[in-house]
């Protein structure tokens, strides 16, 4: 059993000394040929680098991000973002009621939801493509 650990400890050793250049200093690999890591900007592309690029303007093109809340009252509605003139959507009335009352909202005025009373507004929307 001794001798397994020496011979597996001896070969770590062997390996080592061979990762050592000529000069007797370790080799340093890097892994990008830039001399690093790549960060992520160098290697999005497409729609992954475009979301990038709005999320550090402050922009979120694809509505990937949790909608402001307002106060859902008349004059201050919660705005539903669509690209056609109606959307579904769905309220979760009370903080721990685990049922959802879907309807329907139009464009125009701002609707109620028909369970709790939260007013809902059509906002139009332009996708960013």
């Amino acid at each position: 059993m001794a001798s397994r650990l020496l011979r597996g400890a001896g070969a770590l050793a062997a390996q080592a000394l061979r990762a050592r250049g000529p000069s007797g200093v370790a080799a340093v690999r890097s892994m990008a040929s830039g001399g690093g890591v790549p960060t992520d900007d160098d290697q999005a592309t497409g729609l992954e680098r475009e979301v990038m690029m709005a999320a550090r303007k402050g922009l979120d093109p694809y509505n990937m991000l949790a909608p402001k809340a307002a106060s859902g009252t008349k004059e201050d509605p919660n705005l539903v973002p669509s690209i056609t003139n109606k959307r579904i959507v769905g309220c979760i009335c009370e903080e721990d009621n685990s049922a959802v009352i879907w309807f329907w909202l139009h464009k125009g005025e701002t609707q109620r939801c028909p369970n709790c009373g939260t007013h809902y507004k059509l906002v139009p929307h332009q996708l960013a493509h």
